[in-house]
């Protein structure tokens, strides 16, 4: 429900104070939940690797997808980070050492081909600015998410999440407040909800069960789950948004979720 929360949040507020603001309550509550519970701070051998989890999802992922998501379609966006999952089974697979089976690489390949060929296909041939932004995501989130996963085997994942939201802070606060007086705001029930949504839900909460996850099947095999996105994005983006799409929607996501089984049994 990322996306198409985004399209809501951007009806209320412009694209900059979207996502810093997102970043701010979503640290707040984070920063609160650390407080409460007396956390430890991290070890410093730690914050390197949050750094880059910061940089990569609470910062570069949001910002570059909601850019992108002024001028796309949540249906096209969902589809084109489809391509997420192979991005981050390579950069996991470079940063760790670890080495995927042959036909774990074929399915996950054969996956990202299936997206690559519906997003020039919608496209008319020809990439645009949004699919730009959209493959930019792709690269920080990996980096992000093989960094984030990398972590929360010796910590817990929703610490994980957690320091790097508050790492933001000294960002995320004079951010939201420099984007606020210079942009629109508009307050909307879509706009309220969409914000709330992307900040508590896909921010945080999601985040904690997502790098839970990742520590204990692995980076590289969780990452190929994501291929379902596509798939559940365009029923949400149907039932939210009521956007219309070609049969070949369905279809690449119907692809790609066989890819996933193959992935998951390699």
């Amino acid at each position: 429900m990322t996306f198409p929360a985004t399209a809501w949040g951007l009806q209320g507020f412009g694209p900059w104070s979207l996502v810093a603001v997102r970043s701010a309550l979503a640290a707040l509550v984070a920063g609160g939940c650390l407080l409460a519970l007396r956390v430890r701070p991290p070890e410093r051998r730690h914050l390197p690797g949050l750094a880059v989890v910061a940089a990569g999802v609470v910062v570069g992922f949001p910002l570059l997808t909601t850019l992108a998501l002024q001028t796309s379609t949540t249906a096209h966006a969902a589809v084109v980070v489809g391509l997420l999952p192979l991005t981050t089974a390579v950069c996991a697979a470079l940063r760790t050492g670890r080495r995927p089976s042959r036909r774990f690489w074929l399915a996950a390949v054969a996956g990202a081909a299936a997206v690559l060929a519906f997003t020039v296909a919608q496209s008319g041939g020809a990439l645009t600015a949004a699919d730009g932004f959209l493959f930019a995501a792709l690269l920080v989130c990996a980096a992000g998410y093989t960094e984030g996963g990398r972590l929360a085997r010796v910590m817990p994942g929703w610490e994980v999440v957690g320091w790097a939201l508050v790492l933001c802070l000294p960002l995320s606060v004079p951010g939201a407040a420099l984007a606020l007086s210079h942009e629109p705001v508009h307050l909307t029930w879509h706009g309220i909800t969409g914000l709330l949504w992307v900040a508590l839900g896909s921010q945080f909460l999601g985040l904690v069960v997502w790098y839970r996850g990742m520590a204990v099947v692995g980076v590289p095999r969780a990452s190929q789950l994501q291929l379902a996105q596509p798939l559940l994005t365009l029923v949400w983006s149907a039932l939210l948004l009521g956007e219309h799409f070609t049969t070949a929607a369905p279809l690449t996501a119907v692809a790609v979720l066989v890819c996933i089984a193959v992935t998951q049994r390699s």
